[in-house]
């Protein structure tokens, strides 16, 4: 049987983002691509909680092992995932991921900030949003073309099921993991973008906490490295 493959999307995009690493990793790979709940056809499932969706990919996840991968918020909760059912998981890559906010005022300013984005997101269009997300600042210098497919794959999800996702799976929602980076038995990757210099600097320090971790830096990307160099990261995944 082919190895398996648990791909985690990030905030506002579905587990269609992953069409172009799924298409270059090919039938060498049985891949599972959900989506997570608050995203696309997950949309209305409730509650949308860290337990909840560690229990939808628990349930989704082959029990023989597998490659996890997580970009952003994906990568937050692969990270849980990994914690949650470290014998099940072969091996672990991040794209653009924390461990969350160690330092407790600053993540509960940081849930106060998402709570206002939440509200703000429920009173827009899905299409607006999109438009405004993609504004944000990690995500700048992203070319044209992977960026109309970025915003296809948002217009997939609702502004209801984002905001719930921004209370329940945002950073500031999410505890921190910087105190257990240690536990993880795997072999980890951590996976930025060149142009992507915080989430860089973050590679670098998540990797001194980690048993068998190294970074990876892909030329020319930013922080949406899977919509960017979708073969590069396929090699990643396969662990070329």
């Amino acid at each position: 049987m082919a190895p398996a493959v648990l791909l985690l999307h990030g905030f506002t995009l579905t587990g269609s983002s992953w069409a172009p690493v799924v298409t270059a990793l090919g039938e060498r790979y049985r891949v599972i691509a959900p989506n997570i709940r608050g995203h696309g056809s997950a949309a209305v499932a409730a509650p949308v909680t860290l337990e909840a969706v560690l229990a939808d990919l628990g349930a989704l996840a082959p029990p023989e092992g597998f490659t996890l991968a997580g970009y952003s918020m994906g990568g937050r909760i692969a990270l849980h995932l990994a914690l949650a059912m470290p014998e099940r998981i072969t091996r672990l890559v991040l794209i653009g991921a924390s461990p969350g906010i160690a330092n407790p005022a600053q993540r509960a300013e940081r849930r106060r900030s998402d709570e206002r984005l939440a509200s703000d997101l429920e009173a827009l269009s899905i299409d607006k949003f999109a438009r405004r997300w993609a504004a944000t600042p990690v995500l700048a210098g992203l070319p044209d073309d992977v960026l109309a497919r970025a915003h296809a794959d948002r217009l997939r999800s609702t502004p209801a099921g984002l905001a719930a996702a921004m209370r329940g799976l945002g950073t500031g929602a999410l505890p921190s993991l910087w105190g257990r980076l240690g536990e993880l038995p795997m072999p980890v990757v951590l996976v930025v973008g060149e142009r992507d210099q915080k989430f860089t600097t973050i590679a670098g320090e998540m990797a001194a906490s980690i048993p068998d971790a190294r970074v990876v830096v892909v030329p020319g990307a930013g922080h949406a490295v899977q919509l960017e160099a979708p073969d590069r990261v396929a090699e990643i995944i396969a662990g070329h």
